[in-house]
């Protein structure tokens, strides 16, 4: 009975210090942090697909590296596929609910597909968790700002079918 208090507080203390080291960030396998970065630098080059094949890659080697659904919904934010780049902010978001980057490029990918109060919402919710000083914020607020941007249609994008016909 004397012991009691004792071997509860260890056991609290045991627990906190668990709990705390499991929520901590962690690296990449260093397989899939290659992965990574040839994706990054395809991605800057401009070939979108082949940065999404390294970075979808990069998630069969190391599935729970939550910043890898960062680089893949960015990805297909610039493949035009912004329903895709939300599952991946809202898979991300799954695994770390204040994920900072998540949040706002959910936002920023939600207003480039008109949704500007879902936007808004995240704009919100970014406020509330890091005020209006944070990087995050002021990108999503900025975007919010300058509004959904018009789709532009090309003329290959159009061009009519020729049709000969007999008078």
């Amino acid at each position: 009975m004397r012991y009691t208090p004792v071997a509860a507080a260890l056991s609290l203390l045991v627990m906190v210090t668990a709990s705390v080291s499991y929520g901590a960030g962690r690296e990449a396998d260093p397989r899939a942090a290659a992965l990574i970065a040839e994706g990054r630098s395809e991605l800057a080059s401009g070939q979108v697909q082949s940065a999404i094949d390294s970075f979808e890659a990069a998630l069969a080697v190391d599935p729970g590296y939550t910043p890898i659904y960062l680089e893949l919904a960015e990805a297909a934010r610039k493949d035009g596929l912004q329903g895709k780049a939300i599952h991946y902010y809202r898979e991300a978001l799954k695994r770390e609910p204040e994920n900072l980057a998540a949040i706002s490029g959910e936002g920023e990918a939600l207003l480039e597909k008109g949704a500007v109060e879902k936007a808004r919402r995240n704009l919100a919710q970014l406020e509330s968790m890091c005020g209006g000083d944070c990087n995050e914020t002021r990108e999503l607020a900025a975007a919010i700002q300058r509004g959904p941007q018009p789709q532009v249609l090309t003329a290959e994008a159009v061009t009519p079918e020729t049709v000969v016909t007999k008078n």
